[in-house]
């Protein structure tokens, strides 16, 4: 039986940003309330510095003494004298933790369309006690019943899920046991977990077998078990990233948790990201709504170079939970049934010869084959016909099309030896693709590679890499080309490389990386961030993060080839041809956990006609 206790003493104390104020004085603050309302303006800065100095129970406090002083209620006050998000974020904080869930799921689900994904963050992080308080609070708040607006606002098994959960009856003992979640999932799955989930983690069994809301709801619920302050700080990341900002999410998280666990939602945020809380705050908002988000935030954790102790176990909990977690790679390219090699030349071959080209009968045969399927084409195709099906493809063919059907074509050690040989030739370098390569391939695929590169190119790749690069980037690459690994060294030190270490599979750096964060108290990703600069950082946080999560990794590499203005098509298609018989499929899912937006979405919109279409077909379907 595989269990993960994580009843440590980090739940146990309290992590909040916000406590109860010394010598606090509910009618003095009321006072003080009123005159930064009154007359004409209002005193902004006041009202925040107050506001987010006291916990919610004292805010309850000063809004009866605002009454019981002046008559007057203060939550009309401030809606009459703010404005926008500052004030959607100020009377907030003034509701109390129940009423102020019970208003948000209201809110979610009131009107034509139904705000999911709050109804998913709230039900499932909240526990037994909270969901108890905000059932009753919705109930004298708008005179309804919850549970039976969210059944007329939901269907099938989300909604089924969403009732248990507002049900308030979940184990809370802080222990997940695979085997219970299993036998208690199986009612709601069905024919769905007809697999034996115990050969992969609880979250991608959920990935493989389930989608849309009710797989979002299933993850978030998992989530929450595993970490409650991971699931938030995933959540805020979402909330601000690229254009625009999630403001009601932004603020939720903000308020819900400032008294609970956002210290732990910082470190949290700044070990799975590249920047702290705090500044990613300060860039993506503004005015007295930005000031009063920092002061709920409480600090900067980009100041410090160490984690809190209790935040180090988080970070201690995430590594042993990447070096036993025994992931399924799934693909998207599979082998084709009745595969006939003969034929298929034959097909090609009709779709070339003459005037024009059928570029749709060459990319349906060729994106519908495994690549060893592939190979025995090209030699059908030279046997049957005496003609070099490469030679022939690059003729008819013409830019990305060209490009990414020649990939697909090639063997898989053949074709990273041609993009290794793309990145260093003329006169720049694509220090990018070859960290990418290099971090992310096995030793047989680096052996494979190695003896490709040597035939096409009769020159050694280490020379290669070493007479275009220089320093201890190029010591680096050499080492990965020489399959080596990097190991991290004592924790006086920030990183040592060693150039003459024993082969070993870099997957196996994950146990140095825990080992290393148990000992240290520090984040691997902030001293590479911290201590070191360029391609070398640039370098050893690939290792890092292609260790930690190798299918995030390749997700966020394809989402830096298609944000923004232009596309990278480089690298998607390597990417794209590269991980579309390994992985894929699990690179779908952590892109659409990361981006919202799926990858199928992503290319579609920013690629078009036949390359587009290739390059749909790897992907394999929309999330």
């Amino acid at each position: 039986m595989f269990e993960i206790d994580l009843n440590c003493s980090l739940f146990q104390v309290f992590r909040g940003t916000i406590a109860d104020a010394s010598d606090f004085d509910p009618t003095a603050d009321a006072e003080a309330l009123y005159n930064a309302m009154k007359g004409i303006g209002s005193d902004k800065e006041a009202i925040l510095d107050l506001v987010t100095s006291r916990s919610n129970a004292q805010r309850q406090e000063v809004i009866a003494a605002y009454k019981s002083n002046f008559g007057q209620d203060l939550i009309d006050d401030l809606k009459y004298e703010l404005t926008g998000k500052f004030e959607r974020l100020i009377v907030s904080l003034m509701r109390t933790p129940a009423y102020h869930d019970a208003k948000e799921i209201h809110d979610a689900i009131k009107g034509t369309g139904t705000n999911e994904r709050c109804l998913i963050e709230v039900l499932a992080s909240r526990n037994n006690k909270q969901i108890h308080d905000m059932v009753a609070a919705y109930k004298d708040a708008y005179g309804r019943d919850l549970e039976e607006d969210v059944i007329a606002d939901t269907s099938g098994h989300f909604k089924k899920m969403l009732v248990v959960l507002l049900q308030g009856t979940r184990d809370e003992s802080g222990v997940v046991d695979a085997d219970l979640v299993q036998q208690d999932a199986q009612p709601l799955f069905e024919e769905y977990l007809k697999c034996p989930i115990a050969e992969m983690s609880i979250e991608d069994s959920i990935k493989n077998e389930l989608s849309g809301d009710f797989e979002r709801l299933m993850l978030a619920v998992v989530q929450c078990i595993r970490s409650i302050p991971m699931f938030f700080a995933k959540r805020l990341y979402k909330s601000m990233k690229g254009l625009g900002t999630a403001d009601n999410t932004l603020i939720r998280i903000m308020i819900s948790r400032s008294e609970i666990d956002m210290l732990d939602i910082r470190e949290c945020f700044r070990l799975r990201y590249e920047k702290s809380l705090y500044n990613m705050i300060k860039d993506d908002t503004s005015g007295d709504y930005k000031r009063t988000l920092l002061n709920l935030c409480g600090g900067d954790d980009d100041l410090a170079g160490e984690f809190f102790p209790e935040a180090a176990q988080i970070a201690y909990k995430m590594w042993e939970l990447s070096a036993m977690t025994r992931v399924q790679l799934r693909p998207t390219v599979r082998p084709a049934s009745n595969f006939d090699p003969a034929a298929d030349a034959q097909a090609l071959r009709k779709a070339m010869k003459g005037f024009g080209t059928d570029e749709d009968a060459i990319i349906d045969i060729v994106a519908r084959r495994s690549n060893a399927q592939r190979q025995e084409i090209r030699q059908a195709f030279k046997s049957l016909l005496g003609r070099d099906l490469m030679k022939d493809l690059k003729s008819e063919l013409s830019k990305n099309l060209e490009r990414l059907i020649i990939g697909l074509m090639l063997t898989p050690a053949e074709f990273d030896a041609k993009m290794m040989r793309k990145a260093m030739e003329g006169a720049g370098t694509d220090e990018h693709a070859l960290i990418e390569i290099l971090v992310t391939r096995s030793n047989q695929e680096i052996h494979a590679m190695n003896a490709a590169y040597q035939d096409a190119y009769k020159k050694s790749l280490e020379d290669a890499v070493q007479s275009d690069t220089s320093g201890h980037f190029c010591r680096i690459l050499v080492s990965l080309v020489q399959v080596m690994s990097v190991i991290i060294m004592r924790t006086q030190t920030v990183c040592n490389f060693h150039a003459h270490s024993p082969v070993a599979e870099l997957a196996d750096a994950c146990k140095v990386f825990q080992e290393f964060v148990k000992c240290s108290n520090k984040d691997i990703e902030q001293i590479i961030k911290k201590e070191m600069s360029g391609d070398v950082k640039n370098a050893f946080y690939a290792i890092v993060c292609s260790v930690k999560n190798q299918p995030s990794y390749f997700a966020d590499r394809l989402y830096k080839a298609m944000k923004g203005l232009g596309t990278d098509d480089r690298a998607l298609i390597r990417i794209m041809v590269s991980r579309s018989e390994i992985d894929l499929f699990n690179i779908r899912k952590e892109f659409k956990e990361t981006h919202d937006d799926s990858l199928h979405e992503f290319i579609q919109g920013d690629t078009s006609g036949d390359y587009r279409k290739t390059l749909l077909i790897l992907c394999g379907g929309e999330d």
